[in-house]
């Protein structure tokens, strides 16, 4: 499945952009916790020198749920993130997935715990989130099995965005685990 995403970093309060999302059908609030592993010997499941993660082995604990999920990014020609192929299932036992990755030779790279507000607007998931350690995020995501142009749905996403009307940065083209590193880095 793609996904297709923009994700910013938003410079409001909280109650501001909860009130520039109360006209969108709210699904609901949850507690997310993401643990992320690297393959020391693998090139492709570790960080760059940039602590950029081109692909990512991923348990997600939410309430009672857990997903493992496989992620490949994809970059354009200038290095800028496009979208990213994700595999993902649930898993009914997190601690038994976690001893067969440390025998594999994983290791654990960083937990990031986020607060995430979901809304539905007709084919995107917005998500408002709070992310510990690191502050306001919002993500607009649109998920397909089609092919469709990553560029023309980045920009339809990117207008959607706009029209929130909210104090926002631009697409930050990275991802949280990335955002982490760099800041446990400095």
């Amino acid at each position: 499945m793609k996904e297709i995403e923009i994700l910013v970093e938003v410079f409001e309060n909280e109650e501001t952009v909860l009130n520039a999302l109360k006209s969108y059908f709210f699904s609901g609030e949850k507690l997310v916790i993401d643990t992320y592993y690297y393959d020391p010997l693998r090139p492709n499941l570790k960080p760059n020198s940039d602590n950029q993660l081109t692909e990512c082995l991923r348990l997600r604990t939410m309430a009672e749920q857990v997903f493992i999920t496989y992620k490949v990014d994809r970059f354009n020609e200038n290095g800028l993130w496009l979208y990213s192929d994700e595999l993902e299932t649930q898993i009914e036992s997190p601690q038994i997935i976690a001893q067969i990755l440390e025998k594999m030779g994983l290791k654990e790279l960083i937990t990031i715990k986020n607060l995430k507000r979901i809304y539905k607007f007709e084919n995107y998931e917005i998500v408002f989130e709070k992310v510990e350690d690191l502050g306001l995020y919002l993500e607009v995501e649109f998920c397909t099995d089609k092919n469709v142009s990553i560029l023309e749905v980045k920009k339809e996403i990117q207008g959607f965005i706009d029209k929130l009307k909210l104090k926002l940065s631009p697409e930050l083209n990275i991802g949280k685990p990335e955002m982490m590193l760099r800041k446990k880095k400095s």
